[in-house]
């Protein structure tokens, strides 16, 4: 199912997902793209380099941010350009794992050439992990 942004307004929601990341799916991302940075998977090294624990890789918090609005949109070739600035890390508990909310609203109306903006909040533990997390997709099915 996919939704018709083609009138949206300003403000309109998207999609909204309460996302868990665990110290399994830093593994299995690390599997997947390579990066076997040990800040994403062993506690002593992260505190050596003075973060505050193992943190979730930032292009697996980028890509999971997206896909709420990609299940909405109900095809990603709608998706024209996605960007994001990271603004601060996602800290992964070996036994709670780490919760990211993401909420998707309409930022821009589509235009005449029917592509609008999707604005993103990220967030972590109170706090934004992602800044300026936007979405250019074509608003019509």
């Amino acid at each position: 199912m996919s939704i018709d942004l083609t009138n949206a307004a300003k403000g309109d929601p998207v999609a909204e997902r309460t996302l868990r990341f665990t110290r399994d799916s830093l593994v299995r991302y690390a599997g997947a793209s390579g990066d076997f940075n040990p800040i994403h998977y062993r506690d002593d090294i992260a505190a050596e380099v003075g973060l505050p624990g193992v943190l979730a890789h930032g292009m697996l918090t980028m890509g999971a941010a997206i896909q709420p609005v990609v299940d909405a949109l109900g095809d990603p070739g709608r998706v024209v350009d996605y960007q994001v600035r990271f603004t601060r890390p996602v800290v992964v508990d070996p036994a709670e794992g780490a919760e990211v909310t993401v909420t998707a609203v309409v930022g821009e109306p589509a235009g005449d050439d029917g592509i609008g903006r999707i604005d993103l909040t990220v967030v972590f533990d109170g706090k934004p992990v992602l800044g300026k997390a936007q979405v250019r997709a074509r608003f019509s099915a």
